[in-house]
């Protein structure tokens, strides 16, 4: 089967032991990103299956009109709301996903609230420099860490916040408090109080129809101007140039991100702020997770390859 793998950035995916799943296949790796329609089309036309590194490159209707070819998609990871799955059930295409871990994503936050609190970034440019110690950091312990969306991976970060004696404040929809109140952690009194008291609060919700822009320009405003806010989520969880205004505005005082409303980036103003720490969309990017998300998604193709029952999410 001939099988195209885009956007594998690092070029890595061929050095993965999961990758001698697909030994026997004529495979097809590039390594960037292609947003032109007419580009896109024309590289993945002959792919009978693509195999996509979450949600790097959309499955549009329009890009799928133009892939008469393609029988299968093998998602990498649990999701697929990038795929237009009425379009896929229309020209007959076979969408699988597999499962996610929630350690790297909840690893990189803490590294990230680490950075920032503390100036790593900016002090490990001073030093290279030769400027020494040219800013306060600020330390963890006794203060309030909000995690809005207290699923796999808030709960992990709320963990790592408590072996950082931190207090725990949680919010989100009234299923995630109830599980708080379970685990003995504070729930906020509302979506402002939580906003309001948070030192650190960390993004960590599903984005859908519901999540889409939750977080305002009016909370933000309401938050701190010592406070941090830490987003490995999903960009579009922020109302559109929000983050960027509030930044401006100085409340919240600061922001860490792993994501951006348009990937990859090239340039943004955003990034131009002194009080941004930023990431490339590192979540999820590590060897163990690409391990589990590469050989999920290689083992349902063979399996679809081989005709035997898959799960299609396109029904």
């Amino acid at each position: 089967m001939n099988i195209v793998i885009p956007d594998d950035y690092q070029d890595c995916v061929r050095s993965l032991d999961a990758f001698k799943q697909l030994e026997d296949h004529d495979v097809a790796i590039y390594h960037d990103t292609l947003t032109d329609l007419d580009a896109l089309s024309t590289r993945l036309k002959a792919a009978e299956a693509l195999v996509l590194i979450r949600e790097r490159t959309p499955i549009t209707a329009a890009l799928l009109e133009r892939l008469p070819n393609l029988k299968v998609i093998s998602q990498t990871g649990g999701g697929a709301a990038h795929v237009d799955m009425a379009a896929c059930r229309r020209h007959g295409v076979t969408v699988m996903a597999g499962t996610g871990s929630p350690n790297a994503a909840a690893e990189l936050t803490w590294g990230l609230v680490l950075a920032a609190m503390r100036n790593i970034p900016a002090e490990v440019e001073n030093l290279k420099a030769g400027r020494w110690q040219r800013t306060l950091g600020t330390g963890l312990k006794g203060r309030t860490l909000g995690i809005f969306g207290y699923g796999k991976i808030g709960s992990l970060v709320a963990r790592y916040g408590q072996a950082f004696d931190m207090e725990v404040l949680v919010w989100g929809r009234e299923s995630t408090r109830q599980r708080a109140i379970e685990a003995g952690l504070d729930v906020a009194k509302s979506q402002a109080d939580f906003f309001q008291r948070a030192d650190v609060l960390s993004l960590h919700l599903r984005l859908n129809d519901d999540t889409r822009g939750i977080v305002t320009a009016e909370l933000l405003a309401q938050m701190k101007p010592t406070s941090l806010l830490v987003n490995t989520s999903r960009s579009q969880l922020l109302a559109p140039q929000a983050l960027e205004q509030a930044l401006r505005a100085g409340r919240p005082g600061q922001a860490a991100v792993d994501v951006f409303d348009t990937e990859p980036v090239v340039t943004s103003s955003l990034l131009e702020l002194p009080n941004l720490v930023a990431t490339p969309h590192l979540g999820y990017v590590e060897k163990d997770s690409y391990e589990l998300y590469f050989g999920d998604a290689f083992s349902n193709l063979l399996a679809y390859i081989n005709g035997q029952s898959v799960n299609n999410l396109a029904g």
